[in-house]
C-alpha cells in the first residue's frame, strides 16, 4: 500500500481518521541510530507504527521495532510527543491519517537486524550521516530533539 506524507499543505486531503502510535530511537554502543527505508515510500524513517488494543504504549514501540527491524528493544526514555495536526498521512486504500505519535529512547537486547515487508533497507546510520538521507520533515523533527539531548521530552 502506498502513503504520502503531507506537512501544511492546502493539497493535503482531510483526515478521516486519528491514530496512536509509537516510534522509537534506537542506538547501538556506537551512538549510530536504527532507520528502516520504508517500502510504502523510499523515504527512511524510525522504526514505528499504530499501537494495538492489547499493548502498552511502550510495549506498542517495542513491539513493532522487532516487527519491522527484527530487533528486540528495551525503552530507556522519551523523546517526545508529536501531534501537529498539520501532518496528514494518505495510504492508497483511502484512510488519511493524522497520527498521534509517542517517540521513545530504546536499546538493542536481543534480536538480528533483518528486513520485514515494510522496509527495503534497515541500519544503523552514524549521525554526521542522517542528513544526506531522503527523510519526512517530522522524522528529522524527532531525531534533531533526540540529538540535541533535551532533560526534558518534547511536547508538541
Amino acid at each position: 500500500m502506498a502513503r504520502t506524507e503531507y506537512y501544511d499543505d492546502p493539497s493535503a486531503p482531510e483526515p478521516n481518521s486519528l491514530v496512536v502510535a509509537a516510534s522509537a530511537v534506537v542506538t547501538d554502543d556506537a551512538g549510530r541510530i536504527l532507520l528502516q527505508r520504508r517500502s510504502d515510500n523510499g523515504l527512511w524513517a524510525l522504526p514505528g507504527g499504530g499501537m494495538d488494543m492489547t499493548d502498552s504504549l511502550p510495549g506498542a514501540a517495542v513491539r513493532e521495532v522487532k516487527e519491522e527491524t527484527g530487533l528486540d528493544v528495551e525503552i530507556t526514555g522519551l523523546v517526545g510527543t508529536y501531534t501537529d495536526p498539520r501532518h496528514v498521512i494518505a495510504y492508497s486504500d483511502g484512510e488519511v491519517r493524522r497520527q498521534f505519535n509517542v517517540c521513545f529512547r530504546a536499546r538493542v537486547v536481543g534480536g538480528a537486524l533483518a528486513v520485514s515487508d515494510e522496509s527495503t533497507e534497515v541500519r544503523f546510520v552514524p549521525p554526521d550521516e542522517l542528513g544526506a538521507l531522503p527523510m519526512h520533515h517530522t522524522q528529522r523533527l524527532r531525531l534533531g530533539h533526540f540529538l540535541e539531548g533535551r532533560e526534558r521530552p518534547y511536547l508538541g
